[in-house]
Order: C-alpha cells, then structure tokens, then sequence
C-alpha cells in the first residue's frame, strides 16, 4: 500500500483555468492535454521540453480524444466537432442536442473500440436535462442515457466488458455491461455511492489493477476507490478544493495528472487556495495508468 501522505502533487505550469478538466495523456508526443471548459480553451504540456500552449476553439468545450491521425475529437457546447491540432482549424460534425440550446457537452472519452462517450448538462444544471451520447467512427451518433444531471467520469474495465460512469449529483459510481462490438450499455447498476462529506465525484480513470482513481468536486482530494467492493482505498489530500479529473501519464504512466477549477470561488477562497485551477501532477504515484484510447478516424 502506497502511504498517500507522502504523495505531494507539483503545479506543473503556472497557468490557472477556470473550469480545468479533462486531461488526456497522448503517448506518441509525450504531451499531457486538458480543457478549460469556460474558457474554451485546449491546453497542451510536454513535460520534456517545459512547453506548454494553448488553442483557442471560441466556444465552450467539455472535453477532447486523440484521434489516430494526431488531431483533436472534441465535444463542444455545440456539438462535436474535429480540431487540427497544427492550424486550430474547426470542423463541426454533428449536434445531438441542437434542439437544447440551454446544453453543452461536458465529460467524454474514447472507448476500448475507438469511438466517443460524450454527455451533455444544462448550462443552469438543471437535474436530468442532459444525456450520454456515443460516437461512430462514421460520425453519426446514438444517445446512450436520459435524464442525466452532470454527466462526467468514464472508464472501462479491464477486460473492457464493464463500463463505470459518473453522474455527479447522485454521489454514485455506476456500472454497466459494455458491448465492445456495437458500443451498447445495459444492466444498470450502482458499485460505490460516495460520501458527501467527501466531495461529489466528477472525472474518472482507471489504474492497471483496475481500481478507479476519482476527482472529488469541492473534496479537496482525489480518491482510489475499488469497484469490486465499493471501498474507498484511500486519498491524496490536494490544496484545491474543487478537483475535476484524473488521469495517468509520463513514459511509464505512473505519473498521475489532476485538474482543477478556480471557478465562482470568493477572494477570501482564492486566498486560502491560490492555486485553484492548476493542472497538478503526482510524479512517481506508485501505480500505473493504461494508455488512452484514441478516436479510430
């Protein structure tokens, strides 16, 4: 058992979002890449070289894949759309919720075939006006769930025939059978219900043991929880309060990246968390991630 009070998160740039998240570490560039939701902004670090630099999409965007080709999939307040990622260049492909202009998309991941998660939340946060969405290769897309509030954390498995999913509000992690062939969920049913003491989960990934690493929104913590028992297994205290997401990268993967948000907090809060909306990382974590899944373009 790794001894949490010794992992130290690192800002590893001194830029803040507001509303970070999403990070995503592309292994072919050996560059960690996250969203500022609000901002519209996508951020790209590579470690190596001290680089960091940002596009600007001029619209809301919930989160991003690495397509096959090496440029972005990403699911916008508008839709989704693919973004080159050398020029910046836009290309909208399809809008689900174009008759919900009060929506936009937040979390989303590649699955284990190569398509795109993505669901939807009303810009009020309304409860239960948004939904899951997934998206061919072919760009045509099929929605997966209704009635969902805030829909965030994704992962799969690792036999890839279990799909977790967040939907905040409901301080619940759920499962599902997951049919790698066609992408279909079903069965329903709920493996950890968190506390509300510890924060309501938002972002999600999965370790190569196969536990859930969890950001807990207003927690002040990211959390390894196991999905066979509900059992939280223990936490990495974090100096921000509002923790979005997760995810492993570096070369061997055992560096965990943590996003987070500056976001409707007061001057006396900043004060007390003036890092808020850092992207912090965990070097060293002693637990290894699994490599993103890429967009099959």
């Amino acid at each position: 058992m790794v001894n949490a009070t010794i992992l130290q998160p690192d800002v590893v740039v001194a830029h803040k979002c507001l509303l970070g998240e999403g990070p995503v570490w592309d292994a072919k560039r050996q560059v960690i890449c996250w969203v500022d939701i609000l901002n519209g902004e996508i951020h790209e670090y590579a470690p190596d070289q001290k680089k960091h630099q940002t596009i600007y999409v001029q619209q809301m965007i919930g989160s991003l894949a690495v397509c096959k080709n090496g440029n972005y999939l990403v699911a916008l307040q508008n839709g989704f759309a693919y973004i080159n990622r050398t020029t910046g260049e836009l290309q909208m492909l399809s809008d689900p919720e174009a008759h919900l202009p009060g929506n936009r998309f937040n979390d989303g991941k590649c699955d284990p075939a190569g398509r795109f998660f993505a669901g939807t939340m009303a810009l009020s946060e309304a409860p239960k006006a948004g939904g899951l969405y997934l998206l061919e290769n072919n760009a045509s897309h099929k929605k997966q769930l209704e009635e969902i509030s805030i829909s965030n954390g994704m992962a799969w498995s690792l036999d890839h025939q279990t799909f977790y999913y967040i939907d905040s509000p409901t301080y619940e992690v759920a499962a599902f059978d997951y049919d790698k062939s066609t992408g279909s969920i079903c069965n329903k049913r709920i493996i950890i219900k968190v506390p509300q003491e510890d924060g309501c989960p938002d972002g999600m990934t999965i370790d190569s043991e196969g536990m859930l690493w969890i950001a807990h929104w207003n927690g002040w913590q990211v959390a390894r929880w196991n999905p066979g028992t509900g059992e939280k297994l223990y936490h990495i205290p974090m100096p921000v309060a509002k923790i979005t997401s997760c995810t492993f990268g570096g070369q061997s993967l055992e560096d965990l990246y943590i996003t987070s948000a500056s976001v409707d907090l007061t001057d006396g809060d900043l004060k007390m968390q003036p890092l808020a909306g850092s992207l912090f990382v965990v070097r060293n974590c002693g637990f290894k991630g699994l490599p993103a899944f890429e967009f099959d373009i």
